[in-house]
């Protein structure tokens, strides 16, 4: 169950650009019998790899913005670091329940994502996205998912990329801030003598990576309206028992 929902969160990163990430947190807790704070903290490190993974193809193409890697992910760095220090002291419930609500807006997002169009072309606000890379940095670190809906339309918006562009410099952004909360969680929870389940976290990560590049690959040959519209049902129910489990 756990490699099959690793390959999950892989199709739907690869398929949407975004919301494969937000399943992590749901799959180590419920599937794979993770602490709720043991759960965010992995996540971060499966999703930096995952996206670190995904990566790999967008470094050879040369689709990166270097420049707004560096407005939006430093930033966003920053931000993650305080995020993950901040859910460090709070009870894991407030976390959850926080996450749960994200969930409930990335549903709406989805559900609302129209087709890709390049937008017009904007000068790039640094302050803006600055701002906005800091603020989704500490929700990062803070509930242990990627962001990726919130920073594509930010890319495009904000920064003036193509949905393309967006989408690769994103998965740069997404894995540098992941990286960076999930070894402040590691400090804080190494002190309390948790352990990592590093195999079961190695499976997750390896599922999703492969699950990425099949996404990638059905995301060019099939229409991805009528999946990403169900997968946001399926965001809803799972926002729901998550909550329901929380309180």
């Amino acid at each position: 169950m756990a490699i099959l929902a690793a390959l999950i969160i892989g199709l739907s990163l690869g398929l949407f650009g975004s919301g494969g990430s937000i399943l992590t947190v749901p799959v180590l807790l419920y599937l794979l019998g993770f602490a709720p704070d043991m759960a965010i903290a992995a996540s971060l490190l499966i999703v930096g790899a995952i996206s670190l993974g995904a990566s790999i193809p967008n470094l050879t193409k040369r689709i990166i913005s270097w420049r707004h890697v560096a407005f939006f992910g430093i930033p966003g760095m920053v931000g993650t670091y305080a995020g993950a220090w901040l859910g460090g002291l709070l009870n894991p419930t407030i976390q959850l329940v926080t996450f749960a609500i994200l969930m409930l807006l990335a549903a709406v997002m989805m559900w609302r994502k129209r087709a890709a169009v390049n937008p017009a072309p904007v000068a790039i606000n640094p302050v803006k996205i600055i701002i906005e890379g800091t603020v989704v940095g500490i929700i990062t670190g803070f509930v242990g998912v990627g962001g990726g809906f919130l920073i594509v339309p930010a890319l495009v918006l904000l920064g003036g990329l193509n949905l393309v562009a967006a989408v690769a410099t994103s998965l740069v952004i997404i894995a540098l801030k992941s990286f960076v909360g999930f070894f402040k969680y590691y400090e804080i929870l190494i002190a309390k003598g948790f352990e990592f389940d590093w195999p079961a976290i190695t499976v997750v990560i390896i599922g999703g990576i492969v699950g990425s590049y099949a996404g990638g690959w059905l995301g060019k040959r099939i229409a991805t309206a009528p999946l990403q519209k169900g997968f946001a049902v399926f965001l809803v129910i799972m926002a729901a028992f998550v909550l329901w489990q929380s309180l």
